[in-house]
C-alpha cells in the first residue's frame, strides 16, 4: 500500500490515513495499528506527534527498498529476455554448524533468481548478475568459503536435466496459473472496489519476479504462463490505477 499510493512522496501524513486504508481492506483495528507498527520499528516510515495526532513519513530506506521493488516489479515485463549461452556457478561450503546462515544465504539467492542442482552448488543463467551475488556471499562473510566461475556448460551434461534439478518449474506454473484464475475474472465496479482489487493484484503479483529464474524460452515449455500472468497483471494494474488513486484521495482528504 505505501508502495502504490505513498511512494515517492516524502511528505507527513496522519497515521489515520493508514488506519482508514488498512480498514479498507478489511484489516481489523487492532491488526491495523500493530502492522503501522512493525512499519515503524522496520524502519519504513518515521512517526511524529503533532498535538494529540500522528504522522509519518517514508524514511530513506523505505524509498530505496521501493525504489528497488519497483524496477524489478513493473519492469519485468520490458527486460532483456536473450541468453548467450553462459551460466555462472556459484559454490560455497557452509559447515551443518552453521545451518542459520546457509538458511539465509538460500532465501537471498534464491530470491536473486539462483537454483541449486546440489548440495553446495548455485546456478543462474544471469551470469551478469555475478557481482550481486558476490554481494550477498560476502554480506554473509562467507566470501573466503565461495568462489564463482561464468562459462558456458561442457562436453558433460543435459542442460535441461540441470534446470530441472535446480528449480521447481511445475511448481512456478501452478502458482502463475492460480494467479491467472484468482485475477482474470475480477470486474470492480466501484472506485473502492478497483482500490481493493489493485492492492490484492499488486500483492499476489510482487514476489513472481523474485522466485521467477527468468530462464530463457528454450528451457520453457511453449503454454508457460508466465507471459500471460505479467500482461494480466499489467493490464490490470492500468485499468484500475485511475479509480484506485482517486478512493486513496478521499481516504487522504477525509483524515
Amino acid at each position: 500500500m505505501l508502495g502504490e499510493f505513498v511512494w515517492p512522496d516524502t511528505g507527513e501524513h496522519w497515521s489515520s490515513l493508514l488506519l482508514n486504508a488498512l480498514a479498507e481492506l478489511d484489516v481489523e483495528p487492532d491488526a491495523a495499528r500493530k502492522a503501522v507498527q512493525r512499519s515503524a520499528e522496520s524502519g519504513l516510515i518515521a512517526t511524529t506527534r503533532q498535538g494529540r495526532q500522528s504522522a509519518w513519513n517514508l524514511t530513506p530506506r523505505a524509498l530505496q527498498i521501493m525504489n528497488a521493488g519497483y524496477e524489478r516489479t513493473y519492469g519485468w515485463h520490458t527486460r532483456d529476455t536473450t541468453w548467450d549461452g553462459r551460466w555462472l556457478q556459484l559454490t560455497v561450503t557452509i559447515p551443518d554448524s552453521q545451518r542459520k546462515l546457509r538458511h539465509h544465504l538460500q532465501t537471498r539467492l534464491t530470491w536473486a533468481g539462483l537454483g541449486s542442482p546440489s548440495a553446495g552448488q548455485w546456478l543462474t543463467t544471469h551470469w551478469e548478475r555475478g557481482d550481486d551475488v558476490a554481494g550477498i556471499v560476502r554480506g554473509l562473510g562467507l566470501a573466503e568459503q565461495a568462489h564463482t566461475i561464468v562459462g558456458h556448460i561442457g562436453p558433460l551434461g543435459d542442460q535441461h536435466e540441470l534446470v530441472a534439478a535446480a528449480w521447481d518449474l511445475k511448481g512456478l506454473r501452478d502458482d502463475y496459473l492460480e494467479f491467472i484464475d484468482q485475477h482474470s475474472l475480477v470486474r470492480p465496479r466501484t472506485d473502492r472496489d478497483c482500490f481493493r482489487a489493485r492492492i490484492a493484484l499488486v500483492q499476489d503479483w510482487r514476489r513472481f519476479p523474485y522466485v521467477d529464474p527468468d530462464l530463457p524460452r528454450e528451457f520453457l515449455p511453449a503454454d508457460w504462463p508466465g507471459v500471460e500472468a505479467s500482461r494480466l497483471f499489467h493490464d490490470r494494474h492500468q485499468a484500475w490505477r485511475a479509480r484506485s488513486r482517486r478512493h486513496w484521495d478521499r481516504l487522504e482528504a477525509a483524515g
